[in-house]
């Protein structure tokens, strides 16, 4: 079982930047590849930014360039720093470890508006 925890949403105004982290806690946490998804009102839930345990990273073509994505195994940490904020980046922002078609958890996500 693997719980996650997000924080660091709120609001900021459009080309401000905010960065999210996720506490996770559990076994074997290296394993799970850990991602950042959204989910934006009337819209489906998309993959942001993904990580996996040896640290290569992708991300949606929407946020290349302004998002990073970042994981500390030794901390069981996740963290998407978020740059150039856009106002279509408005959405509940979730975390989560997936390990194959095994395991997958997601945090109770956080907030995250970008408005003037």
């Amino acid at each position: 079982q693997v719980q996650l925890v997000e924080s660091g949403g709120g609001l900021v105004q459009p080309g401000g930047s905010l960065r999210l982290s996720c506490a996770a806690s559990g076994n074997r946490l290296m394993i799970y590849t850990m991602g950042w998804y959204r989910q934006a009102p009337g819209r489906q839930r998309e993959l942001v930014a993904a990580i996996i345990g040896g640290g290569s990273p992708n991300y949606a073509d929407s946020v290349k360039g302004r998002f990073t994505i970042s994981r500390d195994n030794a901390k069981n940490t996740a963290t998407l720093q978020m740059t150039s904020l856009k106002p279509e980046d408005t959405a509940v922002y979730y975390c989560n470890a997936r390990f194959g078609n095994i395991a997958n958890y997601w945090g109770q996500g956080t907030q995250v508006t970008v408005s003037s």
